[in-house]
């Protein structure tokens, strides 16, 4: 079923959107950052926004990426924000990054809900074990281990990683399995050992580099990496969750690929992952594919 997903985010609100820039509040701090699906005009004053910003993201002239965030005085490097579902309650450190990054994808508060549900179904006749790769600062990981699953976070970037790690230990869990390397040689190995998982999480980003220096081109290699996967899920009472966030790489085109590696599942959904600021503009986020089994 085809479906925009909204999460209830307590702690997040999108304040306005536009001009290729977005205005967001996460927790007590305001920040202005590009946004590139922004196309539309501003509905706030330009003069609103740098009232409003406490860390505006300056693009460096030189770099699609890479800049540097002009700072407010009450501005704090770092800061913790909470989000709630049911009995799961979790703490994630955020702090502004060289890419504009904060530490979290608020829009993914969508999909933590539907990996804490299908884990709490999974474990009323066994324990869950979940693969979390490209994991980031792991709320997704966290999420599964809320409901009491084994879980695998893999990232190939150290720093990411200890930070996942913060964020299990700010949210009083404990147990999650960390490994740094390159998500498609790992799978490669599990798929040789045998492995076999109850829930997949793939957030795999368009470009990216491994541990050791190994290539990732989103478009060259998805392929082969849900051929890998499709060998590691459980045939039956299982889910997977598939995050694209490569402008022009639509929900469709991820529905057709996962079912031609995994066949048809019981249940689907793909579409959208979206907020809407104060003027009612909803913006796109990323798409999503999720199936049980």
């Amino acid at each position: 079923m085809q479906e925009q997903l909204t999460p209830d985010f307590k702690e997040y609100e999108l304040l306005d959107t536009g001009d290729f820039e977005k205005l967001e509040r996460f927790g007590r701090f305001v920040t202005r950052r590009p946004e590139p699906q922004a196309i539309w005009r501003k509905s706030l004053a330009e003069s609103e926004w740098q009232r409003l910003a406490d860390a505006s993201f300056l693009r460096d002239e030189r770099s699609e990426e890479r800049g540097e965030w002009r700072l407010k005085p009450k501005m704090a490097d770092r800061w913790t924000i909470g989000y709630r579902y049911g009995a799961m309650q979790l703490k994630m450190r955020l702090a502004l990054t060289s890419f504009k990054h904060v530490g979290i994808f608020p829009e993914q508060a969508a999909n933590w809900n539907f990996i804490y549900d299908n884990c709490l179904k999974i474990k009323e006749r066994k324990e869950p074990r979940v693969l979390n790769l490209f994991a980031y600062t792991g709320g997704a990981t966290l999420a599964a281990r809320a409901a009491g699953a084994e879980v695998t976070h893999v990232d190939s970037v150290k720093q990411v990683v200890t930070w996942a790690r913060e964020n299990m230990e700010q949210s009083g869990l404990e147990g999650v399995r960390w490994i740094v390397e390159d998500a498609l040689k790992f799978v490669q190995r599990e798929v040789r050992r045998g492995n076999r998982y109850d829930g997949i999480i793939l957030d795999p980003p368009a470009y990216g580099r491994g541990a050791n220096g190994e290539k990732w081109v989103l478009e060259e290699h998805i392929g082969q990496m849900l051929a890998c996967c499709a060998e590691l899920l459980e045939p039956q009472g299982s889910f997977l969750v598939l995050n694209l966030y490569s402008m022009g790489l639509s929900s469709t085109l991820a529905r057709t690929a996962v079912r031609q590696a995994f066949g048809e599942p019981q249940t689907e959904q793909y579409g959208e992952l979206t907020f809407t600021d104060r003027s009612g503009k909803e913006l796109p986020l990323g798409t999503y594919y999720r199936f049980t089994r």
